[in-house]
């Protein structure tokens, strides 16, 4: 079974994060959530970015404010997909730091980024990555898919109904 590693820079981005623990745990992948800060436990970020793969997680999905160096750091460090997701914190500047930080990778150390609090759409991703060798999450996937087109349709009808 694939695991997805789930990290942030402090337990003030856990709200964001949560919609892609939800997400996966909704697709039944499981979960590793920690919280490993690119700045205050630089050897916790080393540790955990030479590491993961070895405990069988397949995506890192890293969320972080303000300067959010945790996600190309990882990346840095660790030879499976990172998918970034900046989030807009209090001392943040309008959230436009935590992106371009994310966004901006060199050449060579490439990270996947998301929108700016966009935890949602980082599980979908982590799952679409797993589900290229995972048939039963690929299933998941386009039931969800189907569900969304589905939601659409309906508001169609209402809709046309109103009018």
């Amino acid at each position: 079974m694939s695991k997805v590693g789930i990290i942030m820079g402090s337990t003030s981005d856990l709200p964001v994060m949560q919609e892609a623990i939800d997400m996966l745990k909704g697709f039944d992948i499981e979960v590793e959530v920690d919280i490993v800060s690119a700045h205050r436990t630089p050897d916790k970020l080393f540790d955990y970015g030479k590491n993961a793969h070895e405990r069988g997680i397949s995506v890192i999905i890293a969320g972080a404010g303000g300067a959010a160096h945790l996600p190309g750091m990882i990346a840095s460090l660790s030879p499976l997909p990172v998918i970034g997701v900046p989030v807009k914190s209090r001392n943040s500047i309008d959230g436009w730091d935590s992106v371009l930080s994310i966004l901006q990778m060199p050449g060579g150390v490439p990270v996947a980024t998301v929108a700016l609090d966009g935890a949602k759409n980082a599980g979908i991703l982590a799952a679409q990555i797993i589900g290229v060798a995972d048939n039963c999450v690929l299933d998941k996937i386009l039931a969800y898919k189907e569900g969304l087109k589905q939601k659409v349709t309906d508001g169609a009808e209402e809709v046309r109904k109103k009018f």
